[in-house]
């Protein structure tokens, strides 16, 4: 599946009934999510069920497509499914209990609901009662490439800039590629967003230290324009409140840009490629690097490498991180460090070595050492070439076999 996105032009009427479909989509996940805290055993179908005895008891749920109730009504079973997974699983500390939604900001049809322009493919028509109808789609010219029938999901969804509609299709996204017969382990950081096994470094952008300044100033005239109690705000309040909130959609955008492009060129280079399967959401609890743990965008940037390396047919192993910056990668002995001591400096072997640089060859000794077995997440095959590999201790990788040839 891949997902195609265009910005929505329309009028403001439309905007209006996007919104006011948002808002039922949300009301009837949260009622679904109080059926299931209220009831006894209430399972998946229960819940597509229920949407149809509030379209009979609320005329404003009636008038949204069915198909959209059920999809907000699987998203209330998804978090219901995701919380039993944390508690199967023995997750420490929250379990991720279901919450209601205050602040949806999309709405998902399934086969029914809208239909697409079959000529041009340049607007799309929501048929259901809310009213949304005609819409532009802006945006790139890859959706032409695909039937209507491809189409599996269809999202609305509104941010800080306007409305946009997202395509799911179902598409072989499978790429064949010539193996390189490089192997790569990467370790992630603040200081350097990466450095890999070969002593390779890319620079941390921290983009939202660099824009912290003009989001803090919209901040700031946003709340000048807050008048407490006032209910509405005024139009002028809305008005900052948009503007802060662009800020922030472009950190964001230019986060994802800049992860999405490092992760294609390091999967296009390597066949297999090693990481720290790192707890983001726990590191972040640490208030003194919260910031900019959250700025680097290591999630994403791993979501972008699993993606890829499907894509290509490359191999992603995430390896446990424990010990990875204390062992030495010449002896494998362990050398307590602090986080502050940048050098790797071994009293064992006498191996001196960036700190980074060494705990990426560590992630990579891990990787070929326990690749599908227990103890790390891997996707693909391990090459036949890449069987027996060692690491000399400058690095390169010394292949015991002698890789068979690509000339075919």
């Amino acid at each position: 599946m891949i997902v195609l996105e265009y910005r929505l032009k329309g009028k403001q009427y439309q905007y209006q009934a996007i919104d006011d479909s948002i808002r039922t989509a949300q009301f009837i996940r949260n009622k679904a999510l109080r059926l299931w805290m209220d009831g006894d055993k209430v399972n998946k179908y229960d819940l597509n069920k229920y949407c149809a005895v509030l379209a009979k008891e609320y005329p404003f749920a009636s008038e949204l497509n069915s198909t959209a109730r059920q999809a907000s009504a699987e998203r209330a079973w998804s978090s219901i499914s995701r919380f039993f997974d944390n508690c199967k699983k023995g997750v420490k500390g929250k379990k991720g209990y279901p919450k209601f939604k205050e602040n949806s900001r999309s709405v998902e049809y399934k086969a029914s609901g809208w239909k697409l322009d079959e000529k041009t493919k340049k607007h799309i028509t929501f048929t259901d009662k809310k009213g949304i109808g005609r819409l532009k789609l802006v945006g790139s010219r890859d959706i032409y490439f695909y039937n209507a029938s491809d189409i599996k999901r269809v999202r609305l969804v509104k941010r800080a800039d306007g409305y946009y509609c997202q395509f799911s299709v179902k598409v072989n996204m499978q790429i064949e590629t010539q193996p390189t017969n490089k192997v790569v382990g990467l370790d992630v950081g603040l200081k350097e967003f990466l450095t890999d096994s070969e002593g390779n470094k890319v620079e941390n952008p921290r983009f939202l230290r660099k824009a912290e300044k003009a989001i803090n100033r919209a901040n700031r005239q946003k709340s000048k324009k807050f008048v407490k109690g006032k209910k509405p705000q005024s139009n002028n309040y809305h008005k900052a409140k948009v503007r802060y909130a662009r800020k922030h959609l472009k950190v964001s955008r230019q986060r994802k840009e800049f992860a999405k492009s490092v992760a294609y060129c390091v999967i296009k280079s390597n066949d297999l490629v090693a990481y720290e399967d790192l707890n983001v959401k726990g590191m972040v609890r640490n208030r003194k690097l919260a910031k900019s743990i959250s700025d680097a965008g290591w999630t994403i940037f791993r979501q972008w490498l699993e993606y890829f390396g499907y894509k290509y047919g490359k191999i992603t192993v995430a390896v446990p991180p424990h010990n990875t910056s204390q062992d030495c990668s010449n002896c494998g002995q362990k050398v307590q460090k602090s986080l502050s001591t940048r050098t790797h400096v071994c009293p064992h072997c006498g191996h001196i070595e960036d700190r980074d640089w060494n705990a990426a060859k560590n992630i990579l000794i891990k990787a070929l050492r326990t690749v599908g077995h227990t103890g790390t997440y891997a996707w693909g095959d391990l090459p036949s070439w890449a069987i027996g590999v060692n690491l000399s201790s400058n690095g390169e990788s010394v292949n015991q076999e002698s890789p068979p040839s690509t000339d075919r």
